[in-house]
């Protein structure tokens, strides 16, 4: 079994490390326009939320996402030329947050082989919404990084940090990741993003029925009382999930009513439609538990989120086949209204549903036998 050294990945970001507008004074992030209406999609959704990939490698293989059969040592990643320049993603997120975007989380692959990636956090930690609220900053990742990663994330602005974590098991943790990473260095890096005041620290469980199920009890066990939230996730139709099919997806809700067993849950209160997780509150106090039922109870009437992959791709779902290139919008030559006006019409005709449509698809089909774009691309 190949270990994390024996992945060659490309960290070189030399636009986005070398840039000077990143240094420059807050007033260069002033907002667009104060008066900006609301954006709506053709659901009525608004844009509140974009995930922004700033790098399409990982360090891990995962079975669900990224398998080692097609993500090879040879696959054709982005060269650091082809990836959005950190100045650009700033001006992609401008944009956004011109149109109502309230948080912007950083994804990928593993956004944290992104080279001083603290220093885009930084400039993007000064944005603010045009009634002059500061941005939410929020990053994923597998957390093989973030022990060394924390603190310097912090410094800059991160609000919050998200950690896939798909068993407290070394042996399963092992054979999901396939690369050989234990899982020890992940519990560190999550205890350092605790030490280092990071406000929000969460882990990503994707529960796969026959395959980490049995580790539902001890992650919610393990996290009980220690101001990390736990939220588990069905296994979904995405990126390198080429094997996936409905017999191996365990509903949240016996997910849920397993944990209620051990430790009563009683609902938590402001749920809002748009979250993606349903969320629980221990009844002695423990803590909070998430649920995310993208198969079994689809969210999309609900979604506010938009993606821009690592090579400026805009996405109007995870689900999507194209994306539209805002990289046209970035040129010297081009106003950011000009931007931002493409994302607004854009956006006003999205109508994406995918996961609501998935059971008349199944109905079809039992397995997935449709194409998505990569999610290493466009972030989960």
């Amino acid at each position: 079994m190949r270990g994390v050294k024996d992945i060659k990945v490309s960290t070189d970001a030399k636009a986005g490390v070398q840039d000077p507008f990143l240094f420059e004074s807050p007033s260069a992030f002033d907002a667009i326009s104060t008066r900006t209406p609301v954006c709506l999609d053709q659901l009525q959704r608004p844009l509140k939320s974009l995930r922004l990939s700033v790098i399409d490698q990982c360090n891990f293989r995962c079975t669900y996402c990224m398998p080692k059969e097609i993500y090879t040592k040879d696959y054709p990643f982005l060269k650091a030329g082809s990836r959005l320049s950190f100045q650009q993603m700033v001006s992609i997120a401008k944009g956004f947050v011109s149109l109502g975007v309230e948080k912007v989380r950083l994804t990928g692959g593993e956004p944290l082989l992104r080279k001083d990636i603290e220093k885009l956090v930084e400039a993007l930690a000064r944005l603010a919404t045009p009634d002059g609220r500061p941005v939410e900053i929020v990053l994923t990742t597998n957390g093989t990084l973030l022990a060394a990663k924390a603190r310097a994330l912090k410094d800059a602005g991160l609000a919050g940090v998200t950690v896939s974590l798909d068993s407290l098991d070394d042996a399963v943790f092992r054979h999901m990741n396939d690369v050989g990473f234990p899982v020890g260095k992940v519990l560190d890096g999550i205890e350092a993003a605790r030490n280092a005041g990071i406000d929000t620290v969460k882990v990503n469980t994707v529960i796969e029925k026959g395959v980490n199920d049995s580790q539902i009890l001890p992650l919610a066990k393990y996290f009980r009382h220690s101001g990390v939230t736990p939220r588990f996730i069905e296994f979904m139709d995405v990126g390198g999930a080429e094997s996936w099919s409905m017999q191996r997806v365990l509903r949240s809700e016996d997910v849920r009513d397993r944990i209620a067993q051990a430790y009563p849950l009683v609902p938590r209160p402001g749920f809002r439609g748009s979250d993606t997780a349903q969320r629980f509150l221990y009844a002695d106090g423990g803590g909070e538990v998430g649920f995310i039922s993208s198969v079994s109870k689809p969210f999309c009437g609900d979604c506010t989120r938009a993606r821009v992959s690592a090579d400026g791709r805009m996405f109007l779902c995870l689900f999507a086949e194209r994306g539209v290139d805002l990289r046209q919008w970035l040129t010297e030559s081009t106003s950011p209204e000009a931007l931002r006006d493409a994302i607004r019409s854009r956006w006003e005709r999205r109508d994406d549903r995918y996961s609501e449509l998935r059971t008349e698809r199944l109905a079809r089909n039992g397995k997935k036998s449709y194409p998505t774009v990569r999610m290493s691309l466009v972030g989960g």
